[in-house]
């Protein structure tokens, strides 16, 4: 078994979204020193927005990125409010704030503001500081535990910091580095592009003909909030077997269209699709998805992402030859997020004190091929390794440290929304069928909690 030591660390988590603040959160109750290091003014992380996004790089092609959230102004949440919050600190109402189920990304930013101060995590974060290099200080040297020079810049006045700790959570998030498909043409095509990390608002593409390649939610919202400004709108989808929703969308809109994939683009602004189909564009807007992305961090090859695999790690956290001292929280998608990574965070901070202990470096490697041989027998690409999408694995993995199972009714909620949004896609944030779950959930000890928040 691989043990820790020393009671107490001294930790960086670097990220001050809702894995970077959950993790802070726990790691101060096992009674570690933890530093925050976050490049905004705000917490918030992904969901701090930022307007401003002329400093980057249409298509995101930059190592450093200079704009981390990828929200865009009318994002609303997918998820009811109800699922979203951490176990102990339930997402409510606030009078004079957004009070719907599926509120704007502004109350969710809020919320972040509300749990970083009632924690009080706040004393803990530099903000205005950016973490240019993550590395190992004497590693491989026998009989010594391992630490992590960490190399900060503040951002206004350019100081830089080196410093040394016991441990490093990295917590940078996974939506902001844009992934980009490859396409015929795509570089000499000489008309707007951009991926939809930067898109904000449509009004820079009113009278426009616009391509929005990529079905996802992304992809959906931005081509149905277009569609109130642009000439037409092309939707370039991997499967035309759309969803019921997006179906009823399309057939009542006379200028959004369907289509198969795009086989190549050209300099006259025309874009061909694999069916024969073509049209000529003003704009291309990719909602292709992002990576991981990691470029402060030198593990000498240990840690690598390979076609957005990052590993090898034990259970979407550990890399086997640098566990406890070095972990991910925040990598897994397709899952009840502020939870797990409650889970993922609390088992970090128990390990690192020494109340639980991982298996050998053996045993964690067998699992990692286990899991990957599953992968591969399942037909599942390696671009969707962290793509978990499965109640059961949450609560496996809350085992590890004695997490809480997820309760009955959240998964009955994310069921429900899932269903709705697929027939509904227009309506389902404002128009629900789920008032007997939603009635549960309210009646819960997790709501209970709020005669003391």
């Amino acid at each position: 078994m691989v043990s820790v030591k020393s009671h107490s660390k001294h930790v960086c988590v670097i990220g001050g979204g809702p894995s970077g603040l959950v993790s802070a959160r726990e790691l101060k109750k096992e009674g570690h020193s933890v530093v925050v290091i976050e490049q905004n003014h705000d917490v918030g992380g992904q969901w701090l927005y930022e307007p401003c996004v002329e400093s980057e790089d249409a298509l995101g092609k930059e190592k450093f990125l200079k704009v981390h959230s990828s929200i865009y102004a009318s994002l609303r949440l997918t998820s009811s409010r109800e699922i979203m919050g951490f176990t102990d600190f339930p997402f409510s109402v606030k009078k004079g704030r957004d009070m719907r189920r599926f509120p704007s990304h502004r109350e969710l930013h809020l919320y972040l503001k509300d749990f970083c101060d009632w924690f009080g995590l706040r004393e803990m974060i530099r903000f205005h500081t950016r973490v240019e290099y993550v590395g190992m200080l004497n590693y491989g040297v026998f009989g010594e535990d391992l630490k992590w020079v960490v190399r900060s810049v503040e951002k206004n006045t350019g100081k830089v910091m080196e410093e040394v700790f016991d441990a490093v959570v990295v917590a940078t998030g996974h939506y902001s580095h844009p992934r980009l498909p490859t396409i015929k043409g795509m570089d000499a095509w000489k008309r707007k592009q951009m991926h939809s990390h930067v898109y904000r608002v449509p009004e820079p593409f009113r009278n426009e003909v616009v391509v929005v390649i990529g079905n996802s939610l992304s992809g959906q919202d931005i081509s149905m909030e277009l569609v109130d400004v642009a000439k037409e709108v092309h939707l370039s989808a991997k499967s035309l077997d759309i969803s019921n929703g997006l179906s009823k969308v399309v057939s009542k809109t006379s200028t959004l269209h369907i289509h198969p994939q795009i086989d190549s683009l050209h300099e006259d602004g025309r874009v061909s699709f694999v069916d024969g189909s073509w049209v000529t564009a003003d704009s291309i807007i990719y909602c292709t998805g992002y990576s991981y992305s990691f470029p402060f961090l030198d593990t000498k090859g240990i840690v690598v992402v390979d076609d957005d695999r990052v590993g090898p790690l034990f259970e979407h956290t550990f890399p086997p030859s640098l566990a406890p001292s070095l972990s991910f929280v925040g990598i897994p998608r397709k899952i009840i997020g502020f939870p797990f990574f409650e889970s993922q965070a609390r088992w970090i901070a128990q390990l690192l004190s020494g109340k639980k202990t991982l298996p050998s470096w053996d045993d964690m490697m067998k699992s990692i091929k286990d899991f990957y041989h599953s992968l591969d027998e399942a037909g599942v690409p390696k671009h969707k390794t962290h793509e978990i999408a499965n109640f059961e694995y949450c609560d496996r993995y809350g085992d590890y440290c004695d997490f809480p199972y997820l309760e009955q009714w959240r998964r009955e909620l994310v069921l429900a929304t899932l269903k709705n949004a697929e027939e509904n896609l227009e309506t389902y944030r404002d128009s629900w069928y789920d008032e007997e779950q939603l009635h549960e959930a309210l009646q819960s000890p997790h709501f209970s909690q709020l005669s003391h928040i």
